[in-house]
């Protein structure tokens, strides 16, 4: 569980809020515990169902603010709706604006979050934000394997500055897979653009929804000639059928995040976020500087595993 991985990282006491639904499916939450002028942290990844989730985060928002919270930070591994910060055509939502709008009309102060799909959303957005970056718990393990030849591949022309992120980090050559998407979560891959032939692939993506473009991404490397291929996505959303589309790419070595609630499998290993989130907090809070007036350690509160 984040949560209380998070808490024991902190050394603060985890509240648990009580989360249900009224038989027509109307969300109801409830914190019972005392958070009276009390700086709170609020764990709660808007992952599928996303909806429900974020509409959770917001009654939690608003529940501590009425209960006296002095502040509010918002702890979102995975922002929900981060995909859909622009209009692709007229008549299309900012859904990713409204997301945010809605998190700052409850009183949510402070956002963390991890590799958000587009960080030009964070000038959008009506509250500071603090955007983490997965390559901090990665490339420990990834320098583990001990790849040789490697070239960093980015599965989209979107994914570019994370890949250089990597590739000066691992000291790598880059390259990029161009393609055309023809429908949300549907992408074709068009040719490989850089030098792959006999080497190493780390394929890098912020999130597996469908698992076909990491798929096909594979596919078209080892079709250039590449020798291995290694992956990492941040965040498993994993619609129904990723595992299966990820388990037949025969992907070497495949790295995710807990930031979604995900287990561990033969396939697929789970670095655990929780200290990069510590840390974060830390920094921004300079070592629970901000306390309640009884001195006691702000809150954190969690409804997610």
């Amino acid at each position: 569980m984040l949560g209380a991985r998070l808490a024991r990282e902190l050394d603060l006491p985890l509240l648990r809020a009580e989360v249900g639904a009224f038989a027509d499916g109307e969300t109801r939450v409830h914190v019972a515990d005392d958070v009276r002028d009390s700086s709170v942290f609020i764990l709660q990844p808007t992952c599928p169902p996303v909806n429900d989730n974020l509409m959770v985060l917001a009654l939690l928002a608003d529940a501590v603010r009425a209960a006296g919270a002095s502040d509010i930070t918002a702890i979102v591994p995975y922002f929900g709706y981060a995909r859909q910060e622009q209009r692709s055509r007229t008549g299309d939502a900012r859904s990713a604006q409204v997301a945010g709008r809605l998190l700052g009309g409850v009183g949510v102060d402070h956002l963390i979050t991890l590799d958000l799909h587009s960080p030009a959303l964070e000038s959008a957005l009506p509250m500071p934000a603090t955007l983490l970056h997965a390559e901090d718990v990665f490339l420990p393990h990834v320098r583990n394997w001990s790849l040789q030849d490697l070239v960093v591949v980015s599965p989209d022309a979107g994914g570019m500055k994370r890949a250089q992120r990597y590739a000066v980090a691992l000291d790598a050559p880059i390259a990029v897979i161009a393609k055309r998407r023809s429908q949300p979560d549907v992408a074709s891959v068009m040719q490989v653009l850089g030098e792959v032939s006999g080497r190493a692939c780390l394929l890098v993506d912020d999130l597996a929804s469908t698992g076909r473009t990491l798929s096909r991404a594979a596919n078209a490397v080892r079709r250039a000639g590449a020798r291995e291929v290694h992956g990492i996505f941040t965040h498993a959303v994993m619609a129904p059928g990723a595992e299966e589309i990820l388990v037949d790419a025969n992907i070497d070595k495949l790295l995710t995040t807990d930031s979604i609630p995900v287990s561990a499998t033969p396939w697929l290993e789970v670095v655990p976020i929780a200290p990069l989130l510590a840390k974060a907090l830390h920094d921004l809070t300079g070592d629970w500087s901000v306390r309640p007036s009884n001195g006691a350690s702000p809150p954190l509160v969690a409804s997610l595993p």
